[in-house]
């Protein structure tokens, strides 16, 4: 799919030098798009039909949150959704420009004037946190208990510090500004230790390997410790809201995808962990092994 984007961008770019009718031409990234989406719901056991049919379940779930049992998988999906709102916004701005008809007129600051559009988007910032949120309540309300709960209040405080953002964006005052990094810290702060104490099972004041946990699969330890200053750094990026001053020279198109990129890397590197407890803890409950043992050993004894 990289490939077919990046050579339909060079073919978009050629045509658009050789004086092509403009319109023709911004019509192809939609086609594109729509390519893919056709291909997503093809009903043909063709381009890994499974995988494609169980995405569409996973997002299924997901959406419809409080109506299904979470199981690992929904809530994984769901907690890379919180990290794709750039993309969200993206596809949201793209609808946008195709349907309203703007790519015939080149006008791409029309959505962004339209009140409609920026109601939206507002919307679709707070909808990854808001699923995600609806999966701890289900999943309190399955297994009862409280640290479910506890997760669910990570969510809305996420996104009372985005709605605190929103609103100075509309109103850039000095007490929205005090709200904002009020809201943000509370909500970073609480991120953080949910992160490193919770999702990665770190921070264990007692364990054989100090301020880390009994079960490491790296064996050097600093990398843990590395990379919990990593996410420390990654999530401070809403200090951008508060110093965006200091980016003025800078499209904030470049900057916005300056901050998706890192929280793309930020995100790789907690599911990396994420998933390295959650099989510790697994292997601990007797519902998976560390390791699977090669039986070349006993057949050299035996020999």
């Amino acid at each position: 799919s990289m490939t077919a984007v990046v050579g339909v961008m060079f073919v978009h770019l050629y045509l658009v030098e050789k004086g092509y009718s403009y319109t023709h031409v911004q019509a192809i990234p939609a086609f594109l798009l729509s390519v893919f989406l056709l291909l997503l719901i093809c009903p043909f056991n063709i381009v890994y039909k499974s995988s494609r049919y169980c995405f569409l379940r996973v997002i299924r779930n997901i959406i419809l949150s409080p109506l299904y049992k979470v199981v690992m998988l929904d809530f994984f999906m769901a907690d890379q959704l919180c990290s794709q709102v750039p993309m969200l916004r993206n596809l949201e701005y793209v609808a946008c420009y195709y349907i309203t008809g703007s790519y015939k007129t080149q006008d791409y600051g029309y959505c962004m004037r339209t009140k409609n559009y920026r109601d939206l988007a507002y919307a679709v910032s707070f909808l990854p946190y808001y699923w995600r949120a609806m999966q701890c309540a289900r999943r309190w309300f399955d297994e009862g208990e409280t640290g479910h709960l506890v997760n669910l209040g990570k969510y809305v405080s996420a996104m009372l510090a985005a709605g605190a953002k929103v609103a100075y964006e509309k109103e850039r005052s000095v007490g929205w500004l005090c709200l904002v990094v009020v809201m943000s810290s509370s909500a970073t702060v609480y991120q953080l230790y949910w992160d490193f104490v919770k999702d990665w099972g770190l921070l264990q004041f007692h364990s054989k390997n100090p301020w880390l946990r009994n079960e490491l699969m790296l064996r050097r330890k600093f990398i843990y410790f590395f990379s919990m200053g990593l996410n420390l750094i990654l999530r401070l990026a809403w200090l951008q809201t508060v110093l965006h001053s200091s980016f003025e020279s800078v499209d904030y198109r470049v900057t916005g995808l300056f901050l998706a990129a890192l929280e793309v890397i930020r995100r790789g590197l907690w599911n990396f962990y994420r998933l390295e407890n959650e099989h510790l803890n697994n292997a601990g409950k007797f519902r998976a092994v560390n390791t699977v043992p090669l039986p070349f050993h006993e057949v050299d004894e035996e020999d």
